[in-house]
């Protein structure tokens, strides 16, 4: 769980309802900055746990850059709908397809990326179709499943809301990070007693929850599908990662042909860890490879 220092969108960002062919989704946009050259437009996938609030840090220096930041709730997250008790509409072919409609509405091509599970999403969108996208950036994302360590919290934590209501569930992991052990409340660890996050928790949609928790611990490898697409690729994580081990990352962008990137001081969430660092990485990726008119898509 990535943790903003605030879910007030930043000067220059606006948070509003982004509408499309498959229903209005909550976003974070942020325009480009006064008097900078427009550059391209970015759509940002969240990871487990997470919103586009994660994103918050990263909008005013990538809009000094000539980037429109568009961060999103996917279905089910957060200020996003999504129902609470049917799994159908969190089956990742359904989320890619979110995806490609969330691209469509915001004007492609545009650059592409995801966070840890969102990398995961992003990356079934662009292999249902990669018409609308320019690139891909996978950040702290891997080529298949989360981690054995991981793969139990998980487990833990997919087991509880099946008995539990959300807001018992917060209060189960608050009392295990009090005891020590904040590993066992999510991907990044790490709750804070802090109203905004618990106000995000609550409102994220269990049965996304439950999908997606099943997602991270089944995705095949598909790095090979990926690689025969041809797209730039860009392979961004902290020096430190407990989701996807930082080797198997390396391992992935070799395979991908991909730029690597990997942030000093950073964990699984270098978007909040070091932000700064992280968006001059990402522009100077997207400035190497310019957003062009759509291509048909490769069978």
């Amino acid at each position: 769980m990535s943790r903003p220092d605030t879910f007030v969108p930043p000067p220059g960002a606006r948070a509003h309802a982004l509408r499309t062919a498959r229903g209005e989704f909550a976003v974070v946009d942020g325009a480009v900055a006064e008097g900078v050259a427009a550059r391209g437009v970015v759509l940002l996938l969240p990871g487990y746990t997470g919103s586009k609030e994660d994103f918050n840090p990263l909008h005013a220096p990538l809009a000094a850059r000539g980037y429109r930041t568009v961060a999103v709730d996917g279905r089910g997250q957060f200020e996003s709908a999504g129902p609470t008790d049917d799994e159908t509409p969190y089956a990742q072919d359904e989320l890619a397809r979110d995806v490609l409609a969330q691209a469509a509405a915001v004007g492609a091509p545009v650059h592409l990326l995801g966070h840890s599970l969102g990398g995961l999403v992003a990356r079934a969108a662009l292999l249902m179709d990669a018409t609308p996208f320019a690139t891909l950036t996978l950040m702290s994302s891997g080529p298949a499943e989360i981690s054995a360590p991981q793969r139990e919290r998980v487990k833990l934590l997919r087991d509880a809301l099946a008995v539990l209501t959300p807001a018992e569930v917060w209060a189960a992991m608050r009392a295990m990070e009090r005891g020590g052990d904040s590993g066992a409340v999510g991907l990044d660890g790490g709750l804070a007693d802090r109203a905004d996050l618990r106000r995000r928790w609550i409102a994220t949609s269990p049965a996304q929850l439950v999908v997606t928790g099943r997602q991270l611990c089944t995705e095949p490898d598909r790095v090979a599908e990926l690689a025969a697409r041809g797209l730039p690729y860009h392979v961004l994580s902290g020096a430190r990662d407990d989701v996807w081990p930082v080797e198997l990352l390396d391992a992935m962008a070799e395979r991908l042909g991909a730029r690597r990137t990997v942030i000093a001081g950073a964990e699984h969430s270098p978007n909040t860890d070091r932000p700064a660092e992280t968006a001059r990485a990402l522009a100077d990726f997207w400035d190497a490879h310019p957003a062009h008119p759509a291509r048909p898509q490769e069978s």
